[in-house]
């Protein structure tokens, strides 16, 4: 146990020279590539790191004009929606409009049928009643009159009744 306590100075003065050695050979020989291959990566490691930042701004980028792009389509389908809306509208009012015309159109129609109707009628039943007045002014009388003054006589008469 002795022996391990104690120093042994020729070792320890061989140790430090091989040390210093082993070190003076490591600075030239591998010292240089070790430092040359950290610094390379070094270097690898900070181009990923600005590549992956300005990926981030393009990806930023991207997704900004794409909200916009979405902005936009979401403005002109409200804008499709409102013409279609306002195209309906004036086509519903156009067919109101026509509607309207026509049923005027056909009450119009109607009125002038029953008027034409009735003028007739009115004719017919006119011309109706004076044969029926000559008739029976013959048969009052009991003599047969001239028809033509008969009939001037009943028209004029029927001329004066009020029309409606």
């Amino acid at each position: 146990m002795d022996t391990l306590l104690n120093v042994n100075t020729g070792l320890l003065i061989w140790t430090i020279v091989t040390f210093l050695l082993v070190l003076y050979i490591l600075s030239k020989i591998a010292w240089k590539p070790l430092l040359s291959g950290l610094e390379g990566r070094e270097q690898r490691i900070r181009e990923e790191v600005e590549r992956a930042e300005n990926a981030r701004r393009e990806a930023e980028k991207l997704l900004a004009k794409h909200k916009e792009n979405l902005a936009n389509a979401e403005r002109e389908a409200r804008h499709i929606i409102d013409e279609g809306r306002k195209t309906a509208e004036k086509i519903k009012d156009d067919i109101i409009r026509e509607a309207r015309e026509d049923a005027q159109r056909l009450v119009r129609q109607a009125q002038d049928d029953i008027r034409r109707e009735k003028s007739t009628a009115l004719n017919e039943l006119r011309a109706e009643i004076a044969d029926l007045a000559v008739r029976a002014a013959e048969k009052v009388i009991n003599a047969s009159l001239d028809d033509e003054k008969h009939r001037k006589l009943v028209n004029d008469f029927i001329d004066q009744l009020p029309r409606n």
